[in-house]
């Protein structure tokens, strides 16, 4: 029997009606990717039934696909070393990082469809003493946790909050054309997350014309859940007051609880991230031609997509 968390009644009948989700069927598929997974002489993966089956969520159950990102989940930690290595949660710089809440899984999912909302404060940092790549780091931390632990995101996806609230050019400079190929692509071809839509708020003067170039690389389905809002009572059109905290006109608590518990989370997970660092590619192993980051970019400006 599948080693994995029973789903709450509402998130098995969305698995099973939006991902196509069969309990006779999740063993063998699970089954399906460990022995793939043995055959792959360039990847040490991890094997666990939770882990798995939350890229067989994220790919609704198309093995092939889901083949195609536990592949490149592994290669991105060797071809993008810098936002994989050193992730001791411990570490005083990161940790100082994790403390800011740049990005932060909100408490209560979305009511409607079940998705979890990541607040992402953009601004919130001073970058001239912090770095994007650290910054980064720690988001990637915070996802790693999510695909293991929250069923909803898994299940039914993602909604971004973004807050660009003290965004300055001094950030926007750290957001160079080769560090954007390498998170659309980790993002994109790596992670088992289904985005569900994305919200800005607390624009910058300006923003209206970076805005244009971003919605370009849009499909069309998420331009149409592609929000910017002038106001908290815009936003609450959209994200009932209840699932947002106290500084968001909401009714969830303060920002500084929710990094708080992310802060212990991700501290109590010290010994699985010190663990993580084994698992990878060895690109010398692959049969046919290795991957690297050149090679991981090509083509990673494609229309972004959500589900």
């Amino acid at each position: 029997m599948a080693q994995v968390r029973c789903l709450s009644p509402q998130l098995a009948h969305q698995a099973h009606e939006e991902l196509g989700e069969i309990n006779g069927k999740v063993e063998d598929d699970l089954v399906a990717l460990k022995v793939w997974i043995s055959k792959q002489a360039h990847l040490t993966a991890r094997t666990d039934d939770q882990f798995l089956i939350a890229f067989l969520r994220g790919c609704k159950y198309s093995l092939e696909r889901a083949k195609e990102k536990i592949d490149m989940y592994y290669t991105i930690r060797t071809a993008i070393p810098e936002f994989f290595v050193d992730r001791d949660p411990q570490n005083k710089k990161l940790l100082e990082v994790l403390r800011l809440g740049l990005s932060l899984p909100l408490p209560t999912p979305v009511e409607s469809n079940g998705s979890r909302i990541l607040l992402v404060k953009q601004g919130a940092y001073d970058p001239s003493k912090v770095s994007i790549v650290d910054v980064l780091k720690i988001s990637y931390m915070i996802t790693d946790v999510m695909i293991w632990e929250d069923d909803n995101c898994t299940v039914a996806g993602q909604t971004i909050l973004v807050d660009l609230q003290g965004l300055s050019f001094g950030h926007l400079t750290q957001v160079t054309p080769t560090l954007l190929k390498k998170m659309t692509s980790s993002i994109q071809e790596a992670y088992p997350i289904r985005q569900k839509g994305m919200h800005f708020i607390n624009p910058m003067p300006g923003f209206e014309s970076l805005f244009k170039i971003f919605h370009s690389f849009l499909s069309e389905k998420i331009k149409k859940r592609t929000f910017v809002h002038g106001s908290l009572e815009e936003l609450h059109k959209h994200i009932p007051k209840s699932l947002l905290p106290t500084e968001y006109g909401g009714d969830a608590g303060p920002v500084q609880q929710i990094i708080d518990d992310w802060t212990d989370k991700l501290l109590s997970k010290r010994d699985w991230f010190l663990d993580d660092v084994r698992y990878k590619s060895d690109e010398k192993k692959r049969v046919g031609k290795a991957k690297n980051a050149d090679i991981l970019m090509q083509g990673s400006f494609r229309s972004l997509d959500f589900d």
